[in-house]
């Protein structure tokens, strides 16, 4: 029979790590006596980062002597300690590959149900001071597991442990972990997992994904040419007091590579500086036209803008990646809202041309934002596409004034009405579309929404959409600045503008960070790419920084990279895992 060896508790403190800290609850220790254990905590112990650990479904973590054993053979430790991997229980018996998830116990006077294996999570690493742990876990299938509290009550180290129920389908902690971690998945054992009522939601969710992906998921189509490609500057147009527009042909007077509505290119602007800077740009132009171009805002210190706007010459030569970007527009029959504010305009300006040229029937929503007339860029090319469309519907917003109100303008009330449904094309609405603003327009709930322009912008639609009754899944965000960090536990996490890394310039290959527009030389002092982006204040996702849970997946632009470890599971064509990659030549990252 199974038995509870010690019961192993610990409050959030938090730690230094690599010059950073982090608030965890892995530090645990062992009590005496009976120890209460309540819904969503064993009493005396919390979780540090509660989006990965802790809660209902994960109230207990348990850990088996067994595999105690293992890790004091295969890493040659002779200090491991109850508690030591984080857990609440340390038992003798129930082995990840014997018990289900579903599974319920009793131990004392409580009993549980298992719901999940253990989250990988760098954590654990630091923990015991061995960074590789969360891969070593999924690959020797030893993770643990998590319970959850059926009926509270006390329980004592030396507490027997029954089995009281048997989990639907009997599937195994370790088969479910492999699962979701590593390669060539048995979709009989996915639809099972899924099928159980006691798996945690998250898991269940992932399993879904995986399942609607397919038996071998259609790869999305690779770019167009790999790493970059020189593109000749055929016109330069001023569109506003602030906006410039480029136009690009091939160098070599082949034909482009159509791209679709929304997608956006790289360039590596070399008359801008040295090194050559890189900066990402919405796509303005019609799918399918014969040249590509580009719409650039002139910002104060902006390097490539202001090279852009005053000394870009018709001949100029620039490198491009491939047309790139999953902010598309989708088929469907349904409306479509597109709201942009500022330079924000150019990925759904390419969107209102795919609906125009289709002479779509859908009902059309254009909803921008500009500081006024002079540096609204493109409202004579919106207003013709606009008037093409029978169901369209126009609202222009000006935050600031330009001397004099436009003819038509209406400052209080909607824009009056034109050909088709469309407003004319001076009508325009002073002030922001707050919330109180679009639910004034009578937007219809069903529509599909693209949004595009300042981070704090899109949030704030993200949250009067949903206020205005579209589901969060229809509203669709393009963001060219960095990701918005995900770096779990960390407590001191800066706002700096990325940075070369501390210490010595590095003396290996270039890489650049596109998204920050940061390029540095690669050292070896930087165990992973990921460390040096934390070096430079890059913003960074992660939770294994070993190359399992893919948090860190970033494409890449340009260049190859090589794995040290090499992840349990290979992530797609024209991506990387930068927790376990370095440079193998220069390099680009979308990020």
């Amino acid at each position: 029979m199974a038995t509870l060896v010690s019961v192993n508790v610990g409050l959030p403190r938090d730690v230094a790590w690599e010059g950073r800290t982090v608030h965890t609850g892995i530090w645990k220790d062992p009590v005496e006596g009976p120890r209460m254990v309540r819904r969503l905590n064993v009493d005396g112990d919390g979780q540090g980062d509660l989006a990965g650990h802790g809660g209902e479904q994960r109230a207990v973590f348990v850990y088996q002597l067994d595999s105690y054993r293992h890790w004091r053979e295969h890493l040659g430790r002779d200090d491991l300690g109850y508690g030591e991997f984080g857990e609440n229980f340390t038992v003798d018996g129930l082995p990840d590959d014997e018990v289900c998830i579903g599974d319920r116990y009793r131990i004392g006077a409580a009993e549980f149900e298992v719901t999940q294996p253990r989250v990988t999570c760098f954590r654990v690493g630091m923990r015991l001071r061995e960074p590789r742990m969360p891969a070593l876990l999924v690959a020797h299938h030893r993770p643990g597991f998590y319970l959850r509290v059926i009926t509270e009550g006390a329980v004592t180290a030396g507490d027997p442990i029954v089995r009281t129920r048997v989990g639907r389908h009997a599937v195994s902690v370790a088969a479910v972990d492999a699962l979701l971690y590593l390669p060539d998945r048995d979709r009989d054992l996915l639809r099972a997992a899924v099928d159980i009522p006691a798996l945690s939601p998250g898991w269940q969710g992932s399993f879904r994904e995986l399942l609607d992906a397919g038996p071998a998921a259609a790869a999305p189509p690779p770019p167009a040419w790999p790493g970059f490609r020189r593109l000749r500057v055929e016109r330069v147009v001023p569109e506003s007091a602030t906006v410039t527009s480029v136009e690009l042909a091939a160098d070599d007077g082949a034909p482009l590579p159509p791209a679709a509505a929304g997608q956006y290119l790289t360039l590596r602007v070399a008359g801008a500086g040295d090194p050559a800077p890189v900066r990402s740009y919405s796509l303005s132009s019609p799918p399918g036209a014969a040249t590509y171009r580009i719409s650039v805002k002139r910002e104060p210190h902006g390097v490539v803008s202001a090279y852009v706007g005053a000394r870009l010459r018709p001949g100029a030569v620039l490198d491009a990646a491939a047309p790139r970007g999953e902010f598309v527009l989708a088929d469907g029959t349904g409306p479509v809202l597109l709201l942009s504010a500022g330079i924000g305009v150019t990925p759904v300006l390419a969107m209102l041309h795919q609906l125009a040229a289709a002479g779509s029937a859908r009902d059309v929503w254009w909803v921008h934002t500009a500081r006024n007339a002079a540096e609204q860029a493109f409202a004579a090319e919106a207003d013709r596409l606009l008037q093409a469309l029978p169901h369209a519907h126009r609202y222009v917003f000006h935050t600031a004034p330009d001397g004099a109100a436009p003819d038509g303008a209406a400052p209080d009330g909607a824009a009056p009405a034109g050909p088709h449904g469309a407003a004319p094309a001076g009508a325009v609405r002073r002030g922001r579309p707050t919330a109180a603003a679009l639910a004034g327009l009578g937007l219809p709930a069903d529509a599909t929404a693209y949004v595009c322009g300042p981070a704090a912008f899109m949030a704030d639609m993200q949250a009067t959409l949903a206020g205005l009754g579209i589901p969060p899944d229809r509203v669709h965000t393009e963001l060219f600045g960095a990701l918005a960090a995900i770096n779990p536990g960390l407590t001191d996490v800066r706002r700096r503008s990325p940075h070369p890394p501390p210490g010595p310039d590095g003396t290996g290959p270039r890489v650049t960070f596109a998204r920050s527009g940061l390029t540095v030389r690669w050292a070896d002092r930087h165990g992973s790419l990921l460390d040096l982006a934390d070096a430079c204040e890059v913003p960074t996702r992660f939770s294994c920084r070993t190359g399992v849970c893919h948090t860190c997946v970033t494409p890449v632009l340009s260049g190859a990279t090589d794995y040290s470890p090499e992840p349990l599971e290979l992530p797609a064509a024209g991506t990387v895992l930068v927790c376990c990659a370095r440079p193998d030549g220069d390099l680009v990252l979308d990020m």
